[in-house]
């Protein structure tokens, strides 16, 4: 149906203005700029395409949701069993090595008692070499010079608190012979006799309040304690 109205134009002139034809839609039904005259068919439509997009988004979504769910459990599931294995291949591994070190640990520990000994040996050996040339050097020099004793004798009688009431001074025969010879004033002052018993080098003090060996080879003991006593303190600090 064609609608016409009269128009007046500004001139006087009247023209006819047509007014373009409504458009039916499929079910023959009026339509008019695309829109549905049918207000609850068209609002059925909506409510179909909302339940529609709700549900392709949830489907979408729940997948999505166990795609990520199954990346996120896996790659802990991964860093878990990774640092487990890493742990208990240490301690396996650890155990292990123990298991197979314990023949080298044995091993160790004989050649460390080994050198010990040998140590221990060495340097008793060395305080026997040490006391064995000292003691040859020292009777050289008292066949040189055998009034050195009187030294030690002079020495001893210094320490005394005061001067002994009585006095005899031992000495080896040969020595004592020798020291006659030189110092004849000090055999006589001092009470020199010969003994015997008396190894070269020895010397023996007696007095009214005492006696007292000042022979060489006590003073010579006196010394080798001492080194051995150093060697020892050495000994400790190394181990």
């Amino acid at each position: 149906m064609t609608l016409k109205r009269n128009t007046i134009p500004r001139h006087g002139v009247v023209r006819v203005h047509t007014f373009p034809p409504l458009r039916k839609n499929r079910h023959g039904e009026m339509a008019h700029g695309g829109a549905s005259l049918d207000p609850a068919e068209y609002q059925q439509q909506l409510m179909n395409g909302f339940q529609e997009g709700l549900n392709n988004g949830y489907e979408q979504g729940l997948e999505q949701g166990r795609e990520e769910g199954y990346q996120a459990g896996h790659q802990q599931g991964y860093d878990a069993g990774l640092q487990k294995g890493r742990s208990e291949g240490k301690i396996a591994g650890r155990h292990l090595f123990e298991q197979a070190s314990q023949p080298f640990a044995g091993l160790s520990q004989q050649l460390q008692q080994v050198l010990d000994e040998h140590e221990q040996r060495r340097r008793t050996e060395l305080l026997q070499l040490v006391e064995k040339v000292t003691r040859q050097v020292i009777r050289c020099e008292l066949a040189l010079q055998p009034t050195q004793l009187l030294a030690l004798v002079d020495e001893a009688l210094s320490s005394l608190p005061e001067a002994p009431s009585r006095l005899k001074v031992s000495l080896n025969p040969l020595e004592f012979a020798r020291i006659s010879e030189a110092e004849p004033q000090k055999v006589a002052e001092w009470g020199m006799v010969a003994d015997e018993s008396l190894e070269p080098g020895e010397c023996r003090v007696e007095t009214d309040t005492s006696d007292m060996d000042v022979g060489c080879s006590h003073r010579l003991d006196q010394c080798m304690d001492v080194l051995t006593q150093t060697l020892t303190a050495t000994e400790n600090a190394d181990e």
